[in-house]
């Protein structure tokens, strides 16, 4: 029409995947791994990061879909596949804003010094899980500034905390053991294994980049750029906060819900301002993760539930903007059902529920994540002609060797989350994790079959 189209730029691109996939909270489960976790990082860039990226990035620019993962396996394997892949990339959302419910009471118990009760504690969690459900009502908040601001924030959460690591290593020394042997990866520790599904975890999200190709000047090249540059960003902000997190916390003594607010409480002191900035941040980035993801989850649920692969309230739609309110509400009951019912479970004998939720959530996503790989294949093959944009760089052997390694890490990871590899205390506390993931999957088999 003779107007210019303006091109988002290449720093817009990298902060929005900033946005989508890092998570703050992320940051001190991915500590607990030790000094390991710099070895770690490095080889899943490698051999996960590059294939599973450029993976997306063939699929994301050569098929236009509004289902994204979904419609890629659903055209691959048909609809049984479709809803399975449905179920467990919409289930992974209410597990995780459970899991971050349980943050919030606690997060601005230590902020404010003041310890929360029960019901409080409960009218927070549930307060914060509705007004994520509110927002995601309105287009509004999928608006780039908001993107751009939250990804800031995080940013600067991760600069604040791995820079008083560093003044505090200097001034009191690590409270680590920073041998060189400790950076090597030690197989036989079962408990940093657990949470290397961490590190996969915080590298899910790298599709949103093909949403911008009709805004870039030059697809072919710039995606892979995004995709390596925001990796290895990525990679840089939660070794530069684990850094910070390690220096003042052993690994073995980092609490995984609460372990960027201890850290800073030690370097910085309990109750300062720095403290406090940093607690009421976190919190913010909390409703930047959830407002960010519900987008993505609930029009991926709306789609299959018009396509008969997901309960037809998903496929509810406001008659105002269009937004997928049905999945919306879906999300917010099943997140307070979960919050509800952790007083239960505690009186069971069961703690640790951001951990046992948060670790379902990753256990979710990466299994809708492991279909890909082959239904990638399977789609060269059906249409091999089909114009691509970009194109998986890799050929021959070579290419299923590149497609079979992520899609085995992937299995391992999820194995060592939730499934006891020995008689140990900390083992057998992945029990809870392992139960409710079956009960999960076989719930969504009624779903499918329904």
């Amino acid at each position: 029409m003779g107007n210019k189209v303006k091109k988002f730029s290449f720093i817009s691109v990298i902060l929005s995947v900033i946005c989508v996939v890092f998570v703050a909270e992320a940051a001190a489960p991915a500590a607990a791994i030790g000094n390991q976790q710099f070895f770690w990082w490095i080889f899943l860039i490698i051999t996960f990061l590059l294939p599973y990226g450029m993976v997306v990035a063939e699929l994301g620019t050569t098929y236009d879909s509004d289902g994204g993962l979904y419609d890629w396996i659903r055209e691959a394997f048909g609809d049984r596949w479709g809803s399975r892949v449905a179920w467990y990339y919409w289930i992974n959302f209410p597990l995780w804003m459970a899991s971050l419910a349980f943050l919030f009471p606690e997060t601005i118990s230590m902020i404010t010094g003041m310890e929360i009760g029960l019901v409080p504690s409960l009218a927070i969690e549930l307060a914060f899980i509705w007004i994520v459900v509110f927002l995601s009502f309105s287009k509004v908040s999928d608006s780039a500034w908001i993107l751009n601001l939250a990804a800031v924030l995080k940013v600067g959460i991760a600069l604040v905390v791995g820079g008083l690591g560093i003044w505090y290593a200097v001034n009191n020394g690590f409270a680590s053991d920073m041998s060189p042997a400790t950076f090597m990866p030690d197989l036989t520790n079962t408990n940093a294994l657990t949470y290397l599904s961490i590190i996969l975890f915080n590298f899910m999200g790298f599709e949103v980049i093909t949403t911008y190709v009709g805004s870039m000047e030059n697809p072919n090249k710039q995606i892979p750029r995004a995709i390596i540059a925001g990796g290895i960003a990525i990679a840089a902000l939660y070794l530069f906060s684990s850094f910070g997190i390690g220096a003042a916390i052993p690994a073995m003594d980092i609490s995984l819900d609460s372990g960027i607010m201890d850290a800073v409480g030690i370097m910085a002191g309990v109750g300062s301002v720095l403290f406090i900035v940093v607690g009421i941040v976190f919190l913010i980035t909390l409703f930047g993760n959830m407002v960010s993801w519900s987008f993505g989850v609930n029009f991926v649920a709306e789609h299959a539930a018009r396509k008969k692969n997901m309960p037809k309230v998903f496929a509810h739609e406001s008659e105002k903007n269009q937004m997928p309110t049905g999945a919306a509400i879906v999300n917010g009951v099943v997140a307070s059902v979960l919050v509800l019912l952790s007083p239960v479970m505690e009186l069971a004998g069961f703690d640790g529920f951001f951990w046992i939720f948060f670790s379902m959530n990753i256990v979710f996503l990466l299994i809708s994540y492991i279909p890909m790989f082959p239904a990638f294949l399977k789609m060269r093959k059906v249409d091999p002609n089909r114009k691509r944009v970009f194109t998986f760089p890799f050929k021959g052997k070579l290419m299923y060797v590149m497609l079979a390694i992520p899609a085995i890490e992937l299995v391992l990871a999820i194995i060592a989350t939730i499934v006891p590899l020995n008689g140990s205390e900390e083992e057998l506390s992945k029990i809870p994790m392992l139960v409710g993931v079956i009960v999960f999957v076989v719930l969504g088999e009624v779903v499918r079959i329904w």
